[in-house]
């Protein structure tokens, strides 16, 4: 029987679910032994000129080995972070003469432990003279403030930047236009940008990393330092989370390689929430004209669209972006005539690059809103409007409109998929319900949008490698040029390995993210690993059967074609006879090393309804339902797609209603941290309703498309026109805005004098005893003089609940808590909880049966929770359980399989008892 298209649960959870993860910042390896830590001196300002720098005070903290600048970075020069950018619009690795958004590194201050750099760093005197920010599109369109003058310009990259034309709608019998921002967006992903790196005596750099490609990471820092990327040796952890943000290499690796080797030791690096939020690379961030026309029988005719991109302070990848954009305008339309252009501009703002659906949701946003102006503007309802319009399955494969040259989409069923959802959703129904109480005048009144996409996967980069090996004992090893931040690789690689040797997965091991094993790969992004990553997998595989077939003719006396591989033995069909495979690559290594290319991206699609409740006094709005058709094609694990489709979701509905990262007029970020930002929790969101649909493409030979970002795109318009059609009967609308919250920070303030204190804490049953500052937290304590790493460290302002423990039986958050707190007190971690991965707890076991987790930065805190919250309601509601977990954020999972996986374990612990 295929092992694919089932509900397999993951591999890798187990340990997850036990000892924790391994990040970047948990690392003990001895190649890091004695190192130093970097802590950066960041711009308070957006905009300014530096007119000098003190660092001697610094110098003289205690524990600072050494303190640099700009003017002390030799060989390490500015460097364009998109080759098709401005030339002029270079970024430092620490700000020369000016800094262009807060958050600028300015100064690295090397310490022998972390907390003196927060002490240190507060020591740099930097002067500034202070210059005009420049944050509204428009403005830095318009040119006021240049910012940079030898540029001339705030131009960073046009796409087709020509007038359009006068009489491009002419024809049509209605025209609706409207301009619309697709806000910047946080990736956030909870674990935060890390590195370490070492120097060999052989002049190798080994650096470690949290990044979503290591071929990528090696190439780039091997360029910025000016050495050959055969020097440099890229080792990625696992790594919690990424959504674009972490593709490839970031400057301050290469800074951190640098330095280890400026004073001759190790040197690790960890950013601070706060400093992820205004330095990590955001998303979205464009100011949309659209322009919309066609008949009143509902044809649209035509469709332009202006697209101007914040590229932030440097131009990056999110410069780029607007490519896609363009080149998926029309989305699933067939519309006849199709225009658009797009400028990218810098701004005093961090700097954008790709989160989550990249450039695709931003056209998704724009059509889907235009398609519904449309149809107001002609009194048709929005769902049969876009049925009229969709491309008809009959013209696949289909070259569109679209800009660039546009696209060709590979296979769709764009009416069934609208059908299917509007079905089962209850369409009609939701409409007499909207009706009725928008007679009675209700104060909470219903929405309900609909949304239709096709989104580009594996664009531009169609082609990964892949080795699979059978080793005497029978057990496999997979090296895969992929890097999974939560995807699940490891078992989903398993899988379409044991399809073809029938080995069961649980002796196959996947590996990956290690450019010495795996020398040539592309990583992990823009939903292709499957279509790429996996199907190599599963090309080796199947090459390797072959192999072992050819090798088993001779010893078996037969041929070739009487031959078949059934559980990992090779057998003469119909016979008893035949050969373990694990006896032939114990008479010659048994390896097979491939490539597959697809030659062309994949256009998965789908369509959303989302159901709103708007309180029309507040203009409150909360989604009660949201139902799905999203179809990438046949599905290899059910548990996977699934769980990558409820994140997407997730992050679609809270671009919709809650976050968006947010500046004052002199470029000063307002939502720094988590206390600021809308980060949505399981209070915020509803289940969802999944709604199965595969439309295989041809470009492979198991059918798959991507899904990783499906669920971000459609969701976002869905949401957005729900609301709208909430309170589109009103004359008027009006909102709020919540002021901003401010927390504390990850470190206290400054310590005069060096002081310790003794305490003793029972950790998991343990005594253990230490000399710790007073100031030291709990969190630290656990992670760092007791050694025990599944405790993590999400934010700086005690919003994450990653570092949740349970204190004397309650649940805290450890980064509330000092040392000196806990001291004569029992602290039970998930190490504790779960010590054996083989005999997981209850809570943990259920996480993994409903697939509850995916990254696993967050995993430890939710489970502690959870652990906690059961013991106070052994049978908590769904609503109690969202509310109960409302301190312990996830980016991953979108809580709907948490949610599954708390109310599993408050079953299991009833019926036990």
């Amino acid at each position: 029987m295929s092992i694919m298209g089932t509900r397999v649960v993951r591999k890798e959870d187990p340990v997850f679910l036990s000892r924790g993860a391994t990040y970047t910042d948990d690392l003990t390896d001895e190649r890091l032994t004695g190192a130093l830590h970097l802590t950066l001196v960041r711009s308070p300002l957006a905009h300014g000129r530096i007119t000098g720098i003190d660092v001697e005070a610094a110098k003289a903290a205690p524990g600072v080995v050494g303190v640099f600048t700009a003017a002390d970075l030799e060989g390490l020069s500015p460097t364009l972070m998109f080759p098709a950018a401005n030339r002029a619009m270079v970024r430092p690795f620490l700000a020369t003469d000016r800094v262009r958004f807060v958050g600028e590194p300015v100064a690295a201050v090397l310490t022998e432990h972390p907390y003196q750099g927060q002490d240190a760093a507060e020591l740099v005197e930097v002067d500034y003279d202070p210059l005009p920010a420049v944050i509204g599109l428009k403005d830095s369109l318009e040119g006021g403030t240049v910012l940079f003058e030898e540029a001339g310009t705030n131009l960073a990259l046009a796409f087709d930047d020509q007038q359009f034309d006068d009489h491009f709608f002419d024809d049509c019998e209605v025209v609706v236009t409207r301009e619309i921002v697709n806000q910047r967006l946080a990736a956030a992903p909870l674990e935060t940008r890390a590195a370490s790196a070492a120097w060999g005596e052989d002049g190798r750099l080994t650096l470690f990393a949290s990044s979503q490609n290591a071929q990528m990471a090696r190439d780039e820092v091997a360029g910025w330092l000016g050495i050959e990327a055969s020097q440099v040796h890229v080792i990625l952890p696992d790594v919690g989370g990424g959504f674009g943000a972490k593709i490839g290499g970031d400057p301050t690796f290469a800074l951190v390689a640098w330095l280890a080797k400026q004073v001759g030791r190790p040197v690790r690096w960890s950013e601070s929430r706060s400093e992820n939020m205004t330095g990590m690379l955001q998303g979205r961030a464009q100011l949309q004209t659209v322009t919309i026309g066609g008949r009143r029988d509902g044809t649209v005719l035509a469709y332009r669209l202006d697209v101007l991109a914040d590229a932030g302070a440097y131009p990056a990848i999110g410069t780029f972006l607007p490519f896609f954009t363009r080149q998926m305008a029309p989305g699933v339309y067939d519309i006849p005539k199709v225009e658009s252009r797009a400028r990218a501009l810098v701004t005093t703002t961090t700097p954008t690059g790709a989160y989550r659906g990249a450039g695709r949701p931003e056209a998704t946003a724009a059509i889907e809103r235009a398609m519904d102006l449309f149809s107001a503007e002609i009194g048709m309802d929005p769902a049969e409007v876009r049925k009229l319009n969709v491309v008809p399955p009959d013209k696949f494969p289909f070259t569109t409109k679209g800009g660039g040259g546009g696209a060709v989409y590979d296979t769709g069923e764009y009416a069934k998929a609208i059908d299917r959802v509007l079905e089962a959703a209850g369409y009609a129904d939701l409409r007499a319900e909207q009706a009725a109480r928008r007679e009675r005048g209700d104060v909470l009144q219903l929405g309900i949008g609909v949304s239709s996409y096709v989104e580009i996967t594996g664009g531009g980069e169609f082609r990964e490698d892949a080795a699979v090996e059978v080793h005497a004992d029978g057990t496999v090893t997979v090296l895969t040029g992929t890097s999974p931040h939560g995807q699940g690789h490891a078992t989903a690689w398993a899988m379409l390995a044991s399809e073809h040797l029938g080995i069961p997965i649980e002796k196959i091991t996947v590996k990956h993210g290690d450019t010495d094993l795996i020398p040539r790969g592309v990583g992990t992004m823009g939903s292709r690993s499957l279509q790429t990553g996996g199907v190599a997998v599963y090309q080796a595989a199947g090459q390797l059967v072959e192999l072992a077939k050819q090798r088993a003719a001779d010893l078996l006396e037969a041929s070739v074609e009487d031959l078949e591989v059934v559980e990992g033995r090779v057998t003469v069909k119909g016979t008893g006879s035949g050969i373990d495979l694990a006896e032939l690559a114990a008479k010659e290594q048994l390896r097979i090393d491939t490539a597959f290319d697809s030659g062309a991206a994949s256009f998965p699609f789908g369509a959303h309804v989302a159901v709103v409740e708007v309180d029309v006094e507040s203009g409150k709005a909360v989604v009660d339902r949201i139902i799905t058709v999203d179809d990438a094609g046949p599905v290899l694990n059910p548990l996977l797609a699934e769980g990558q489709r409820h994140g997407g979701i997730a992050q679609g509905i809270s671009q919709a209603l809650l976050e968006e990262v947010a500046y004052d007029v002199d470029g000063n970020p307002l939502t720094a941290t988590f206390a600021d930002y809308g980060f949505p929790s399981a209070a915020e969101l509803p289940s969802f309703t999944l709604v199965d649909m595969e439309t295989p493409t041809p470009l492979n030979p198991i059918g798959a498309k991507g899904i990783g970002e499906a669920g971000t795109i459609g969701a976002t318009p869905a949401v957005q026109s729900a609301v709208v059609d909430a309170v589109s009967h009103l004359a008027s609308a009006t909102s709020t805005c919540r002021p901003p919250r401010y927390g504390c920070g990850r470190h206290p303030g400054r310590w005069e004098h060096e002081m310790s204190e003794k305490v003793s804490i029972t950790v998991n049953g343990r005594p253990t005893t230490a000399e710790v500052e007073p100031r030291l937290l709990l969190v630290h304590y656990l992670r760092d003089v007791v050694g025990l790493k599944a405790t993590n460290i999400g934010c700086d302002t005690t919003s994450c609940g990653a570092c949740t423990v349970l204190l004397d039986g309650q649940s805290v958050k450890s980064c509330t808590v000092l040392a000196v707190q806990a001291d004569q007190q029992s602290v039970t971690t998930m190490e504790g909880l779960s010590p054996d991965p083989e005999q997981l707890h209850p809570v943990a076991a259920a996480f993994r049966a409903e697939h509850g987790l995916q990254c696993g930065f967050c995993t430890p805190g939710m489970v502690m929770a959870t652990v906690s919250l059961l013991e106070e309601n052994p049978h908590p509601t769904e609503r109690e359980v969202r509310d109960g977990l409302e301190g312990n954020l996830c980016r991953c999972t979108g809580y709907h399989n948490i949610v599954r996986a708390v109310l599993t374990a408050a079953e299991s612990s009833g019926s036990a008892s």
